[in-house]
């Protein structure tokens, strides 16, 4: 015969009592996920500026229904493996109820599976790659654009605007890189202008006096680029070295003054032109937010405000739905639009954006960039 211990009433009510007050002042636990280390650094620096000023700001006005945001950071390097080493951690042992991240398109496919076994709900700020979202995946969101649609707004600038009919298109064979430059291939043939060149090199390469000089065999008017600016600056800079004159037009990695230093000074960047949503510092519904971080010596350029815009929608999906379920939180937002720092969002039933507002900017020769008219 066993003896079964009897429960001391009291005892359970003490239990009861602060289980309760535990759960009234738990955290909800938020992963940012981006390379917080390697070439692209900044970006990932850009991504937990944006989201801590977010929790600040969320949590100073009463958290998410009484609870408070915690965040916990998630450095893939831009590698895939690392990637998917981050995403199992910060789901298996930070138990996270949402993700924003990842930076590279190639570390948030195979992270985001992970996501979505997890039924974890995750909101890329950066990731274009147009397979992202194409994958049925149910809790997966963008706060950006889309390669295909950078891609047809460059075509059409460089008909258009500067009435080039010779193109060289480089990649850098990365995920990103090589998407964002076949959705610009695509454009400009179906706009009956076909490459004088289509070349690959590779991430972490600094010479490429080999491929400007293939380059400059072909004359091109225009030199696209789909990579990052790791490889950009010391492309453009070793084009003007050879005396390649083309411009040099890419995408949204290179939206970063860290492009200057790459290139080894504004000289060299100068007329450089890019892709990249209409300045979010320039909205009205940003300028209480811009000014904390420019009280702080920092400027909120690149992806910093597009982080914050992600946990602000996470926050107000978790508070429409009363908790940090992430399947109704989902499905809420495909229903529903949320006000952020960058203005009013909205998303279609496959976690896109309902509305892209890719623009080109151009850079000058103080080193600064500036949305073209």
């Amino acid at each position: 015969m066993s003896l079964k211990p009897i429960a001391s009433p009291l005892a359970a009510f003490i239990i009861g009592c602060l289980g309760t007050a535990f759960a009234a002042h738990a955290d909800i636990t938020v992963g940012v996920a981006g390379p917080f280390s390697g070439p692209n650094a900044t970006y990932g620096d850009q991504y937990w500026r944006g989201a801590s000023q977010a929790a600040a700001d969320i949590n100073a006005a009463g958290g998410i229904n009484g609870e408070k945001i915690t965040l916990v950071q998630g450095d893939d390097a831009c590698e895939p493996k690392q990637a998917v080493a981050v995403a199992n951690r910060l789901v298996d042992q930070s138990h996270v109820a949402a993700v924003i991240g990842h930076f590279c398109s190639s570390s948030t496919m195979p992270a985001s599976e992970v996501y979505d076994d997890a039924g974890i709900l995750a909101i890329t700020p950066g990731s274009t790659n147009p397979q992202i979202t194409e994958r049925g995946m149910s809790n997966l969101f963008r706060m950006c654009g889309r390669d295909d649609q950078q891609g047809a707004i460059a075509a059409s600038y460089i008909i258009d605007k500067l009435k080039a009919t010779k193109v060289a298109i480089i990649h850098d064979k990365d995920t990103y890189g090589q998407g964002l430059a076949d959705a610009t291939k695509a454009a400009l043939n179906k706009a009956g202008v076909k490459e004088v060149m289509y070349e690959g090199l590779s991430r972490g390469e600094k010479d490429f006096n080999a491929l400007v000089t293939k380059i400059r065999s072909v004359d091109p008017q225009v030199v696209y680029f789909g990579g990052c600016y790791p490889e950009a600056g010391p492309l453009v800079r070793q084009m003007r070295e050879q005396g390649v004159t083309a411009k040099f037009f890419s995408g949204a990695c290179i939206v970063t003054e860290e492009l200057v230093t790459a290139a080894g000074g504004p000289q060299y960047t100068d007329g450089v032109l890019m892709t990249f949503g209409q300045d979010p510092r320039l909205i009205p519904a940003g300028k209480s937010v811009i000014e904390k971080f420019r009280a702080s010596k920092f400027e909120p350029e690149g992806y910093t405000l597009y982080a914050y815009a992600s946990l602000q929608t996470i926050a107000a999906a978790f508070k429409a739905t009363g908790g940090s379920d992430s399947a109704k939180a989902s499905d809420w937002l495909k229903s529903h639009s949320v006000d952020t720092v960058m203005g009013q969002k909205s998303w279609d039933s496959k976690g896109d954006l309902k509305v892209s507002d890719y623009v080109v900017y151009q850079w000058d020769n103080q080193g600064k960039y500036q949305q073209l008219p």
